[in-house]
């Protein structure tokens, strides 16, 4: 049986390009959250004006992979300390944000960013909000898997390209073909 995590650290192409690949991870969409209006349009979300945050959705097995580990990942990939922002990517739209769909993930959220502070991992404050998992409004086709249809287009190879080096090289065990 299948579980959803919902996150949101920045552009939503960098998360899902970490997240695609993962043992126990069945399917990743990109998409935005967490706003006012239904049925946004990537352009109403660049526009920041309708509360929505890109993010992404994953399906995943949490006999495979759980829920903590996902978050512990989705942390290890952007920059949790920086509101609104994610590099040159400004906006609430690019909020580092956690969504839970039950108590459980929501706790578990919690006790991840806890545990991040007590350890001191970030040199300055985790800023990512834990909000309400409302509607998940899944974005354009052409944003979806766009690393793996785009890798040498410019945006691609300079701010994913690295991550998913990281990834691989760092994370390997984790990986669907390891």
């Amino acid at each position: 049986m299948t579980e959803i995590a919902t996150m949101a650290g920045g552009c939503f192409w960098c998360v899902e390009a970490v997240f695609q690949d993962l043992k126990g991870v069945a399917t990743v969409a990109s998409g935005y959250i967490g706003g006012k209006a239904a049925r946004p349009t990537y352009e109403q979300i660049c526009s920041g004006t309708t509360g929505h945050a890109e993010a992404i959705q994953v399906e995943f097995d949490p006999a495979v992979v759980s829920y903590r580990e996902l978050l512990e990942l989705f942390f290890a990939f952007h920059d949790p300390t920086t509101l609104n922002r994610q590099g040159a990517d400004r906006g609430t739209q690019y909020r580092s944000a956690i969504f839970p769909h039950d108590q459980t993930q929501r706790t578990t959220a919690e006790s991840v960013i806890a545990d991040l502070t007590r350890d001191r991992v970030f040199g300055d404050p985790i800023v990512t909000t834990i909000e309400p998992a409302g509607a998940f409004y899944r974005a354009e086709s052409y944003h979806q898997e766009y690393y793996r249809k785009n890798p040498n287009q410019p945006y691609c190879a300079f701010n994913i390209g690295p991550k998913v080096a990281k990834l691989r090289q760092k994370y390997a065990h984790r990986l669907k073909t390891a």
